[in-house]
């Protein structure tokens, strides 16, 4: 059985950003420096921190004479930059990508290399989700899920877009969202983190959870997609170390997903399912036990008693997770839920499994019964979007 991946990337388009510059000025995003070694979405109020490179990285790794390294049971290192070959395409920027990066039709291309049957599309820029200025978010947001429409549907059937929904204004969220369901969407992204003034048990939110429950439209929270924080929220470390912040990344999906578990979301939403994506799982099982017992302990200091749903029962009904090459979490499979667990490529980005995700996974799923692989790498994702197979 053919994989499917739940969670592969775009790289967008000049064509997300059009008009934004002329209504928004210096804050909005556009594309500079197109097809050059510049090539990047470029914000300019934010000086250097307002520039993201448009690279696949991953699709680098097919070419005349180069052999991807990796350690057995993981994906391929990152690439050697500094390589003549590789220099050469990076200075053709957007251009210089895949033909299935840049193209939706010519996707199947990079999905026939890496043996997979389909792929679900986040978006590769992040700062989607993250503007200060809602006007904005929700204008790029338009333009982004209108783009995304076009790019997967030139697939034949192999790509299904994730919309993003503006959820700083929730009403223009339930707007978007009706709109996208019309369009045809599968499922949609929400920020991993919500917004600092309305936690998502809000009841601003209740109106977007209602819907996407009664459309049966999953809600995804990609790592890195964190909403607007005003500086006065932001708390640096007395230092910054690049590998714990990689290390690290499930902490930033933890306290929104109590946001959800907890805090009456899931339980006034029963039937609302939550995609947690990319930030693998193998610590899932030990979290869900520590919440389990911050839950009781809670309710015992204030000397109450606990007789609402314990998190266990609510993330094996509601919640989903990706994964890429992450061993303990097969390993965990029982306790984080088999039906709960999908794979995904992540591609075309630098942490892809491409172009070895056959071997990865024969790897990872070594000593593990095929049914649970076949459900892991396929079964649930179509089970979860309804996909017609």
């Amino acid at each position: 059985m053919i994989p499917i991946s739940a969670d592969s990337h775009v790289v967008e388009a000049a064509e997300v950003f059009i008009g934004l510059p002329e209504r928004f000025g210096d804050d909005a995003p556009r594309v500079m420096f197109e097809n050059t070694e510049q090539d990047a979405i470029i914000i300019p109020s934010k000086g250097k921190n307002g520039i993201r490179r448009r690279m696949g990285f991953a699709g680098l790794r097919v070419r005349d004479g180069v052999e991807v390294e990796r350690r057995e049971g993981h994906k391929p290192e990152v690439d050697v930059l500094t390589d003549p070959d590789v220099q050469h395409i990076l200075t053709q920027g957007y251009s210089g990508m895949r033909a299935g990066i840049r193209d939706g039709a010519q996707r199947h291309l990079c999905q026939q290399i890496d043996g997979v049957a389909a792929e679900f599309l986040y978006p590769g820029f992040f700062g989607l989700f993250s503007f200060a200025n809602t006007d904005l978010l929700i204008a790029c947001q338009k333009n982004y899920n209108d783009w995304l429409n076009d790019y997967a549907s030139a697939a034949d059937g192999r790509l299904y877009g994730l919309a993003v929904l503006p959820v700083q204004d929730p009403v223009a969220a339930v707007a978007e969202l009706e709109r996208v369901i019309k369009m045809g969407y599968k499922g949609g992204c929400i920020p991993c983190t919500s917004p600092v003034d309305a936690p998502y048990f809000d009841e601003c939110y209740e109106p977007l959870w209602s819907l996407a429950e009664e459309a049966d439209f999953p809600l995804s929270m990609h790592v890195g997609t964190n909403a607007y924080l005003p500086p006065e929220h932001r708390h640096k470390p007395a230092r910054r170390d690049s590998i714990v912040d990689y290390a690290n990344a499930p902490a930033t999906i933890q306290r929104t997903l109590v946001e959800l578990m907890c805090r009456g979301v899931a339980e006034r939403h029963p039937t609302l399912k939550f995609v947690v994506a990319e930030f693998n799982a193998g610590w899932i099982a030990h979290w869900l036990d520590r919440v389990d017992q911050g839950v009781l302990r809670e309710y015992r200091f204030r000397l109450e008693e606990f007789t609402g749903e314990r998190p266990h029962e609510v993330w094996s009904r509601q919640f989903y997770t990706t994964i890429e090459d992450d061993r303990p979490a097969i390993l965990t499979r029982e306790l984080i839920g088999l039906d709960n667990l999908m794979w995904g490529s992540d591609y075309p980005h630098v942490d892809s499994t491409f172009p070895c995700s056959q071997q990865v996974l024969d790897e990872i799923f070594v000593d593990v019964p095929d049914s649970d692989r076949h459900k892991i790498t396929h079964d649930n994702v179509v089970a979860l979007y309804k996909l017609q197979q």
